[in-house]
């Protein structure tokens, strides 16, 4: 996977755009970037397209621009001129394909039926979008699609909402997915990219799921722990459930045998998705400790904050 698909499935959300007013682009572009999502689809669909890419690429430098509805080689190259990352397709037409390839243009083909899963097979394309999405099966089709072809990935588009976002990024062969529920027309027609910001903090939201898993304390020594942990039980009547490294109370409050990260403990909070979790939170600013990574089959499953919160170190854990 190239770096700009390895930046899309770590954003994970591809917020799909029609711009017919290119005074609309950059402050709708920067309303998403304020919002965390520093990724956007602009479709060939109006004569405005090629002219938005361009302002956005060059006044918004922390967005990662494609261009969509690219149905013909014309459109292809005026969008890469213009500064467009990448390129997507509502169908999978070859010739159009086998140009961008040749070009080195990043293209990712829309497909609907196993039929086509083989077309974009035999021109090597491992990457396709799965269009439209919810009308043509939704996450039970892409699973299906997958058994027999492993190896392709897929970015569904069509019908995605914050009701079953995740429902297609929990599947492992889906990178990301695209759509326009977070750009509602009505805000942007009124200029009102402060709701179109909230919008896209509430799909981020809704994608990372981020939940407390358990506070940690920090004890000064084994005893002191132990009696710590019997007051929990004594009080609350916690179960109690000991390791060499601390004592858990019920999963909620984990008791620390000897000083750890953070001046009173940690608080652990647990999320859906670790990796687009950490992409998140360093856009907002956040820092972490690589030397706190913790790793199982190769997959991050928890890292610590540099800073604390509150005298609290923070543990991001995967769900």
């Amino acid at each position: 996977m190239n770096k700009i698909l390895k930046k899309l499935n770590s954003i994970g959300i591809i917020p799909v755009v029609t711009i017919d007013n290119i005074e609309k682009a950059i402050p709708l572009a920067e309303a998403l970037v304020e919002g965390g999502i520093h990724c956007m689809e602009i479709t060939f669909r109006t004569e405005q397209a090629e002219e938005a890419i361009k302002k956005i690429t060059t006044k918004v430098p922390k967005m990662l621009v494609g261009a969509g509805t690219v149905l013909n080689i014309e459109q292809a190259d005026k969008a890469i001129k213009a500064g467009a990352k990448f390129l997507i397709s509502p169908g999978l037409n070859p010739k159009v394909v086998k140009y961008c390839i040749e070009k080195d243009y990043l293209m990712i083909p829309g497909i609907a039926t196993p039929s086509d899963v083989e077309q974009a097979i035999n021109l090597n394309v491992s990457i396709v979008k799965f269009f439209p999405a919810e009308a043509a099966g939704g996450i039970n089709m892409i699973k299906s699609i997958s058994s027999p072809y492993s190896e392709m990935k897929f970015i569904p588009t069509g019908g995605i909402n914050n009701q079953n976002l995740n429902q297609y990024l929990s599947f492992n062969k889906v990178i990301c997915c695209g759509g326009s529920w977070i750009l509602n027309e009505e805000y942007i027609v009124k200029n009102q990219f402060d709701k179109i910001t909230k919008l896209c903090r509430e799909a981020i939201f809704t994608m990372l799921g981020f939940e407390i898993d358990h506070v940690g304390i920090n004890a000064e020594n084994e005893t002191v722990a132990k009696d710590i942990a019997k007051n929990f039980s004594q009080f609350f009547n916690f179960s109690i459930n000991e390791n060499e490294f601390s004592i858990f109370m019920d999963k909620s409050v984990e008791i620390i045998k000897n000083v750890y990260l953070g001046k009173h403990g940690h608080i652990a909070i647990k999320t859906n998705y670790i990796e687009r979790a950490i992409n998140y939170i360093e856009i907002m600013g956040g820092k972490f400790d690589i030397n706190t990574i913790k790793k199982v089959d190769g997959k991050i499953i928890s890292i610590f904050l540099e800073d604390e919160i509150g005298g609290f170190a923070i543990q991001l854990v995967q769900k």
